[in-house]
Order: C-alpha cells, then structure tokens, then sequence
C-alpha cells in the first residue's frame, strides 16, 4: 500500500522554538516595493510565506516550515534570512 505524501508529513514531529524564528524576511520593502510576484508566496511547498495586502507585507509563518530548503534558493531579491534551527527544536523527520 503507498501512502500520500500529506500522510508522510503528518508522522514526522516539529518542536517550534518560539521566540525564535529561523525564517525571517530581511527587509520588508523590498518585498512591498521591489517584489511585484511574491515568489516565496509559491515556491514554498508548506505555506510558509503570505502576502498580507491590507498590512502591506509577508507574514512568515516559521512554524509550518518543513525546512525543505527552498527559502534559501527561492528569492529573487535574497530577501529571505533563513537559518538552521537550534538543536532539539524543527522537524525531526520519523521517514527518510
């Protein structure tokens, strides 16, 4: 029997270090005044990244990062400062 990758997902574990986040957008003007696609809006396999119109800015949403790595590839603009998470916190992966 093969199992969905949404199913996979929901095996593996994340420890969220709040207070902490590992995902932070450097600079939010860039993303206000230079960005006209919201890349990470898309690249993002986990959702992690959203444009909030009414705020005018991305909302970064560390906790559902599956530290896939495509934040550190994925923006144009390198806007996106993206850091291994301290030891003991993240997504400690049950399947390879």
């Amino acid at each position: 029997m093969t199992e969905k990758l949404t199913d996979k997902l929901f095996k593996n574990r994340y420890v969220e270090d709040s207070g902490h986040p590992h995902i932070e957008i450097a600079n939010q003007d860039v993303c206000r005044d230079r960005c006209s696609g919201k890349y990470c809006n898309y690249f993002c396999p986990a959702g992690v990244y959203e444009w909030d119109a009414e705020k005018q800015q991305t909302i970064v949403s560390f906790g559902n990062c599956i530290e896939c790595g495509a934040c550190a590839i994925g923006c144009p603009y390198d806007n996106i400062l993206c850091q291994t998470p301290r030891g003991g916190y993240g997504v400690q992966f049950q399947l390879g």
